[in-house]
């Protein structure tokens, strides 16, 4: 099968395709032929080998991925073969034309989404029902402000978000992704102008959002305690870089600062995100933006776009 493959850590450039076997299937896994997969941020930094974990070399990356049951090891129940499915981690890598995963990690996909939509599920949704709900504590009627919405984290916290009952304002940095979070159903907010955090108040009557997604915090924290509600909490998704933030500002509002990482979920609570995203997926709440699809062999291109400003649904690899 055809695979991208990393033998050194570096630029882009060192995403290469190439011959590999097949996987074999053992018990409790499930090989799936994949149809796309989805291209993360934090794959990027991985192959850079900047990341806090990195694998052993060789290894192909990605973890999410959709297409079809190839074979189903001993003890796994529940999925058929020819099954449309997602996945939401793999064991030998999602870049590539099959991958083989943990039962836990495959999921069925409903008809009404493509494969490529389903490769935009797995980190993306996770990540924002886990900022949103397990560590935001998110309640119906409050206000979140979701930076950089028009990403495949935004877009899908927006759409967790007004599921449930959110009001939601969400900034882009393109004019082409300010429509898309207005088309998304949230207030668009331009985070090019230097001022965009006081339209923030603005649009909440100086009371601020209860609930504020961060993006890149090395950049926006520090604005982000100036313009949380009173009581408020700050949820870090990302961030490349430290910053200096003045405590006061979060003793003002009694303001609380949660770091997320999607690794340190535990499995109950994986399960649940999974559970409540099929539901969404099911009923055509939520559905993933997809804003380019590449061949195989344009990784490299791929890994410099998801890094890019100017956001815009999520990037796809078609094996």
């Amino acid at each position: 099968m055809k695979a991208i493959v990393v033998r050194s850590f570096g630029e882009p450039e060192v995403l290469r395709v190439e011959d590999v076997p097949v996987p074999k299937v053992g018990r409790g896994q499930i090989l799936v032929k994949i149809f796309a997969a989805g291209v993360n941020p934090v794959e990027a930094y991985i192959r850079a080998g900047t990341y806090a974990h990195t694998p052993k070399l060789p290894y192909t990356p990605g973890t999410d991925a959709a297409g079809f049951v190839e074979a189903l090891g001993a003890g796994v129940e529940g999925l058929k073969t020819g099954q449309r499915v997602y996945t939401s981690r793999t064991l030998t890598g999602a870049y590539a034309q099959y991958a083989l995963c943990d039962k836990c990690c495959v999921h069925p996909l409903p008809e009404r989404v493509s494969f490529e939509q389903g490769a935009a599920i797995g980190i993306p949704y996770a990540t924002a029902y886990r900022a949103i709900f397990q560590r935001g504590r998110a309640h119906p009627g409050e206000t979140i402000l979701i930076h950089g919405a028009s990403g495949g984290v935004g877009v899908a916290a927006i759409q967790l978000a007004r599921s449930t009952g959110l009001s939601v304002i969400g900034t882009a940095g393109s004019d082409r992704g300010l429509e898309l979070v207005r088309v998304q159903g949230a207030l668009p907010v331009d985070h090019r102008d230097p001022k965009h955090m006081e339209r923030v108040l603005e649009v909440t009557k100086g009371r601020g959002p209860e609930l504020i997604v961060e993006m890149l915090a090395n950049l926006n924290l520090a604005a982000d305690l100036e313009t949380v509600a009173q009581g408020g909490r700050i949820v870090v998704v990302g961030s490349r870089g430290k910053v200096e933030i003045d405590p006061r500002a979060a003793m003002r509002r009694d303001a609380a600062i949660y770091g997320t990482s999607l690794w340190n979920a535990t499995p109950v609570e994986l399960f649940s995100a999974y559970e409540a995203v099929g539901d969404g997926l099911t009923h055509g709440s939520l559905a993933p933006v997809i804003g380019r699809v590449l061949p195989l062999d344009a990784a490299p291109l791929a890994h410099k776009a998801v890094l890019e400003p100017g956001a815009y649904g999520k990037t796809v690899l078609v094996p």
